[in-house]
């Protein structure tokens, strides 16, 4: 069986046998303020910034998922209100949490094949973080580089947080380019949910520092002082750390993977834009995802592949949201092997072209 749902979504084969090493290995029961927990983090760290090209200066915490950095940077970075750009259900939601938390928080909406002008972005000079969903899982949209650069350009004090959760481990990505990035590893880190990334940059350290607060258990800043020593302040997913540490040590640097799943996004869409009863949900090519591509059709016809795709050992994501009833969704992850779009390719072909 092949999966190609965006989330949770296909892992690494290997991860069966890191598995059986953590068992036998004792990593299952080991101490989290222990040296060799330590030395996991430690090198787990070091192989994320060599893999994923994250910065030296930049600093990497572990929380158990994109949702909860949500919670997190809303409580320990948000005094005031964040505003949040948005094209799907992700996106709103994170606005959604951030008012429940933060009610002056603001949002803009914007359509799937649009970038909006960066230079009418309503956020103003009280506003503490401007939030961006770089890659839509929802609706298979991408915000590329240049538009992330534009808006970091025009912040002001504000900081500029990226949920990168379809994106991260996948597609190259310039962290210098914005303050905080996080993401969940169940996409395309080829690893089972329960444990997610936070990358911050120096600049949103000194934030957090100076405000620092403490009237949650997981702000940021005690985050930050346990990682000084390796360590987090909650029992953390000690199986989830040393997985993410046995797939980065396997791994292909971010180049390699980028350029791979990027020729393969645009063999895909170059067929699906021509050859299939189905036509991507986005059509400008400059808002399209590299990672989850979505195709869209009358509801009985996007069943009916689901169905029949299915039946011959291939999983394909269901729509979200808005876009729930008529649109199915395509993973394009590191860990989906090169044999399972060749088959899907043959699917569609013969049977909805």
């Amino acid at each position: 069986m092949y999966t190609f749902n965006p989330g949770p979504s296909a892992v690494y084969p290997a991860v069966r046998q890191y598995l059986t090493d953590a068992f036998d290995e004792g990593w299952l029961s080991a101490p989290h303020r222990g040296e060799r927990f330590t030395g996991l983090m430690r090198q787990t760290v070091t192989d994320l910034r060599a893999k994923l090209n994250i910065p030296q200066d930049y600093t990497v915490f572990f929380l158990s998922s994109a949702t909860e950095c949500w919670e997190v940077l809303t409580q320990s970075l948000t005094p005031t209100k964040s505003f949040h750009l948005y094209s799907g259900a992700f996106g709103e939601k994170w606005l959604d949490y951030a008012r429940a938390l933060r009610p002056a928080s603001t949002g803009q909406a914007f359509g799937l094949d649009e970038l909006p002008n960066v230079h009418t972005l309503p956020f103003n000079d009280d506003t503490d973080l401007v939030c961006l969903t770089q890659n839509e899982t929802s609706n298979a949209t991408q915000l590329r580089d240049g538009f992330i650069l534009n808006v970091f350009n025009r912040l002001g004090n504000a900081l500029l947080a990226i949920d990168a959760t379809s994106s991260l481990g996948g597609i190259q990505l310039k962290y210098i380019k914005a303050d905080i990035w996080f993401a969940s590893v169940q996409k395309a880190f080829g690893l089972p949910a329960g444990l997610a990334l936070m990358v911050l940059s120096p600049r949103a350290v000194a934030r957090f520092r100076h405000l620092n607060e403490r009237a949650h258990y997981n702000s940021l800043t005690a985050q930050y002082e346990k990682m000084l020593n390796w360590q987090t302040n909650y029992t953390p997913n000690v199986l989830g750390i040393y997985l993410l540490s046995r797939v980065l040590q396997d791994r292909a640097p971010i180049k390699a993977v980028h350029q791979h799943l990027q020729d393969r996004a645009t063999k895909l869409y170059d067929f699906f834009d021509s050859a299939t009863q189905l036509s991507p949900l986005v059509q400008n090519p400059e808002t399209r995802s590299t990672t989850v591509i979505g195709l869209q059709g009358p509801p009985a016809l996007i069943d009916e592949v689901k169905r029949s795709a299915l039946a011959q050992g291939m999983q394909l994501g269901n729509g979200y949201g808005t876009w729930k009833a008529n649109s199915l969704r395509i993973a394009n992850f590191p860990a989906i092997p090169d044999a399972a779009y060749e088959k899907l390719v043959q699917f569609f072909a013969k049977d909805f072209a």
